[in-house]
C-alpha cells in the first residue's frame, strides 16, 4: 500500500481489481481543506483511461509489473501467440485492446511484454520501428509543392503519409505512438 500523495508518474496501481499505469499526476494543496491528488490512469488490459481524485492520505495498492522478452509468432482471430525466449513455452494474449499494435510487429521478431500475475498485459513497442514499403504510387512530375506527401503501405499493412521521394522497397522509420513517418533508413 502507498499513500496517494506519494504516487508518481510511471507507477502501477491496482484499482477495482484491474492493473493501471499512472500516466499523469497532479498534486493540489488548496488554501482551505486537505491536499489531494488528481491521477490519470491507463488500464493495462483494455487501454481505457480513468481519471481519479484521491485525498493525499488515502491508501492505494501498488503492484509490480514485470517486463519480459518474447518472440512474436503469429496472430489468429482472437489472440497473439508469443514464445518465451528462455523456456520456449508458447502463450497467448488477447488481441482485443491491442489491435493497432499488429502493424508494428513482424513474425519472428523479439518483442517486450509487460506481465502481472504471470499473465501478459501489454505489448511494449519501441518508440520508432523501421518497416519496408510494399506499395507506393509514383510521384507526378511537377507535383513538388513544399511539404507534398503521398500515402504508402508498409509490409505489415499500415498506411503512412510520406514525402514524394519514397518508393517501393525503401525502408522507413515510423513513430509507433503517432503512426507518422520519421525518416528514410539506409
Amino acid at each position: 500500500m502507498i499513500k496517494a500523495g506519494s504516487v508518481s508518474k510511471g507507477m502501477f496501481l491496482l484499482v477495482k481489481n484491474e492493473p493501471y499505469l499512472v500516466t499523469d499526476r497532479d498534486f493540489v494543496n488548496p488554501g482551505k481543506g486537505s491536499a489531494f491528488v488528481r491521477l490519470k490512469l491507463k488500464n493495462l488490459r483494455t487501454g481505457l483511461v480513468l481519471k481519479q481524485v484521491n485525498k493525499s492520505q488515502e491508501s492505494l495498492e501498488e503492484i509490480t509489473v514485470e517486463t519480459k522478452e518474447a518472440q512474436y509468432l503469429y496472430a489468429d482471430n482472437e489472440n497473439y501467440v508469443f514464445m518465451d525466449t528462455e523456456t520456449y513455452e508458447q502463450f497467448t494474449m488477447l488481441i482485443e485492446g491491442h489491435e493497432d499494435k499488429v502493424y508494428f510487429m513482424k513474425e519472428g521478431n523479439e518483442i517486450q511484454l509487460s506481465f502481472w500475475n504471470e499473465k501478459p498485459l501489454d505489448i511494449l513497442l519501441k518508440k520508432k520501428i523501421a518497416l519496408t514499403v510494399t506499395k507506393a504510387e509514383h510521384a507526378l512530375k511537377g507535383d513538388t509543392v513544399s511539404g507534398a506527401t503521398k500515402t504508402v503501405t508498409v509490409k505489415t499493412g499500415l498506411k503512412v503519409k510520406v514525402p514524394l521521394f519514397i518508393k517501393e522497397g525503401d525502408k522507413i522509420l515510423i513513430n509507433t505512438e503517432t503512426r507518422e513517418y520519421v525518416e528514410r533508413v539506409n
